[in-house]
């Protein structure tokens, strides 16, 4: 309706104008046959007078096996005088196989309060076409079975000479090995042995030195470094007397640990390092830096002053770390 309205106003601006021919509207099919799934032009061409007033129609897909690729822009052609000439391009596509009569070309046109619909002369035919198989002079055959080719040893040369190198490089490299563990006086199988596990004070101290270095209640992590010094000292005494510290309360530790002989300092600076790490855990107690330093010590002097003292005999002399095993 917008359209038609405007058309009208068109027409009535140019009523003054003198009376022209109506204009001339041709229209074909570029090509008028192809093969399914092909593209071709469907051409608009009018050749009116300068004032006068066309519309092209606006195509929609118009199904039936055919579509509405894209709508192209009017062209001017020509232009002489008064008379100039226009041509509108729908680039359609055809998917069925068939005749199909598209029908006249057409245009709206505006005459002083007159819209008219201009037709081409005649109907528009387009012949959709598709392979034809010609059974009689082409035969169909059954699948061919997998044809196995004779092996050739030239096909994997290649790779046996390079196994065989890398082989003789491993080679060489374990003789290397083996030889610099003779030496030694160690065996191959040495390689694959886990490592001794470290004997309890040992692993005690490393822990509590990486604790020290941590600087927890430098950064008012207080929780967590008593509860790093209680369950490194809980490890040590598992390890140490077998006592199952982990799942024990710490009076139940001191209690236990009553029947265990031990320096009398010892007792006393586990009880209170114990106790000092229940307050900050749960009683949210924030000790001062010289009693951090003072509970770390007293961790560190209670597995060094309880830990095994190695048996010497007459004339060595004694050594208070444990030897490792080999």
């Amino acid at each position: 309706m917008k359209r038609i309205v405007t058309l009208l106003l068109l027409a009535g601006s140019l009523s003054g104008a003198a009376a022209q021919q109506r204009p001339a509207v041709t229209a074909r099919l570029e090509p008028d046959s192809v093969f399914i799934g092909d593209r071709f032009d469907y051409v608009i061409e009018v050749e009116k007078d300068l004032v006068q007033v066309v519309e092209f129609p606006e195509f929609r897909s118009p199904g039936g096996g055919l579509e509405l690729v894209a709508s192209l822009p009017v062209d001017t052609l020509e232009r002489e005088g008064r008379r100039m000439k226009l041509r509108k391009r729908y680039r359609m596509a055809a998917f069925e196989e068939g005749r199909f009569n598209l029908g006249t070309g057409q245009v709206l046109y505006a005459d002083k309060n007159i819209i008219d619909t201009l037709h081409t002369a005649d109907s528009l035919l387009l012949r959709v076409g598709t392979f034809q198989i010609d059974s009689t002079s082409q035969s169909i055959y059954d699948l061919k079975g997998q044809k196995n080719l004779p092996f050739r040893f030239a096909e994997i040369r290649s790779y046996v000479l390079w196994g065989l190198a890398l082989l003789a490089v491993l080679l060489v490299g374990l003789y290397g090995v083996v030889r610099y563990l003779r030496q030694r006086g160690r065996g191959l199988g040495s390689l694959f042995r886990p490592a001794p596990p470290l004997p309890p004070h040992v692993e005690a101290i490393k822990a509590l030195e990486t604790l020290h270095n941590q600087k927890l209640w430098q950064n008012s992590r207080y929780k967590a470094y008593y509860s790093g010094l209680s369950d490194i000292l809980r490890h040590y005494i598992v390890r140490r007397w077998n006592i199952g510290a982990l799942e024990m309360t710490s009076d139940e530790i001191i209690e236990t640990m009553r029947g265990v002989e031990l320096p009398d300092k010892a007792r006393r600076d586990l009880s209170s390092l114990l106790r000092d790490a229940d307050l900050v855990k749960f009683a949210k107690a924030e000790p001062d830096s010289e009693q951090n330093e003072n509970d770390y010590l007293k961790s560190y002097y209670f597995v060094e002053e309880t830990k095994p003292v190695v048996e010497t005999t007459d004339g060595e002399e004694p050594d208070t770390e444990l030897k490792k095993e080999d």
